[in-house]
């Protein structure tokens, strides 16, 4: 088992067996395009204790395209009759704001960083010098934007979502082949919220078996008892959602 290693404004991080579990805060797009309730958002988290705030590096040019065929409408939930490319333009993180922020965060003692999307993003991560990059569950399979993280020799933490196994080793591979020194394995159930009974919080042993990495829960349920659990089946990283 590696040891998962960060660093932060006081040192280095370390995180793994035999260490205080480290908590994430995703601020996402939850701040709705308000620069004041981002920064609310964040102070209230790190008020909590938490240990890292985790934006969202993307625009909706770098996610999509602006076309209304019915594969990019979105026809259920809450933003239903909405297509994706408008939602993304409502959800993004304006880019401007993200400099700032990290220097708010990391005034406060805590970690900054980010989940890049596409490599457009990890210049501009770079150009900020985030200390470790995520990688969404969606992203798994885009293995130039892999290629891409590793060169940055920076350690990755990476969302399992619905990746299959094999997925999972090449993304694993493609990483530490390009550079990668360290690798975090979060299960998740892509799923908001998620139903406790469908998380299946058993595969975090399985991936810290399989993997020999610190593994941990990128929690979408409501409420704290699923983090627990996790913690209890050798979760390392907690990551929630704020708002």
């Amino acid at each position: 088992m590696q040891i998962f290693k960060i660093k932060n404004p006081k040192g280095i991080k370390k995180i793994g067996p035999g260490f205080a579990t480290f908590v994430v805060a995703e601020v996402s797009g939850n701040h709705n395009q308000s620069y004041k309730k981002a920064l609310q958002i964040i102070d209230a988290a790190i008020n909590a204790g938490v240990d890292a705030i985790k934006m969202q590096t993307y625009t909706a040019d770098t996610l999509t395209i602006d076309s209304d065929k019915k594969w990019f409408q979105i026809t259920e939930g809450p933003w239903k009759g909405q297509n994706l490319y408008d939602l993304y333009k409502k959800a993004f993180t304006p880019w401007e704001w993200q400099k700032k922020l990290k220097e708010h965060v990391e005034k406060r003692g805590a970690i900054f960083f980010s989940s890049a999307f596409d490599e457009t993003s990890v210049d501009f991560l770079q150009s900020l010098k985030v200390p470790v990059y995520k990688v969404a569950s969606f992203e798994v399979v885009d293995i130039g934007l892999l290629e891409k993280i590793g060169k940055t020799k920076k350690p990755v933490i990476i969302s399992r979502g619905m990746a299959s196994l094999a997925e999972i080793k090449l993304a694993v591979k493609t990483l530490y082949k390009s550079g990668t020194p360290k690798i975090a394995i979060l299960h998740c159930a892509s799923d908001y919220p998620a139903d406790p009974k469908d998380m299946n919080l058993s595969t975090i042993r399985d991936l810290t078996k399989k993997f020999k990495v610190v593994t941990a829960l990128p929690d979408h349920s409501l409420g704290i008892a699923t983090s627990i659990a996790a913690v209890a089946l050798g979760a390392s990283i907690i990551e929630k959602h704020v708002t």
